[in-house]
């Protein structure tokens, strides 16, 4: 059973920084495909951002592209959420996700992912 606990959420001031981490148990983590989504309040779950087994490919999404920056560590079974010039649009809870795939090519899409997090809350304020 995969286990992926997340952390590094709380408040921000829009224009500053925060970095989300989370740690992946139960599974060999260099096997999956690591990618973050967000749901706001009242609206539906969303991508944000995905990397591949090596981190040899990255996604994001338009609105987050050149502010959010995807990683993992493998020696550490962790991937992060750097995510700078944070606006207050970017409030939301965000998901870990992971799926067993040894491609470069990784979805973009909630269904493909067989493994949550909990949900760490970001919350940007004006």
């Amino acid at each position: 059973q995969v286990q992926l606990v997340e952390s590094g959420g709380g408040l921000a001031q829009a224009g500053n920084s925060l970095r989300l981490s989370c740690a992946v148990s139960g599974r060999t983590f260099i096997t999956l495909a690591m990618a973050w989504f967000r749901q706001a309040s009242r609206k539906e779950r969303e991508f944000v951002a995905a990397i591949s087994w090596s981190g040899g490919s990255t996604y994001y999404a338009d609105s987050v592209k050149g502010r959010f920056t995807i990683s993992r560590d493998n020696a550490r079974n962790t991937t992060y959420l750097q995510m700078n010039s944070l606006k207050p649009e970017d409030t939301a809870v965000y998901y870990c996700a992971a799926v067993r795939n040894t491609a470069q090519l990784v979805g973009k899409g909630a269904y493909e992912y067989d493994h949550w997090g909990q949900g760490t809350q970001v919350t940007v304020s004006s």
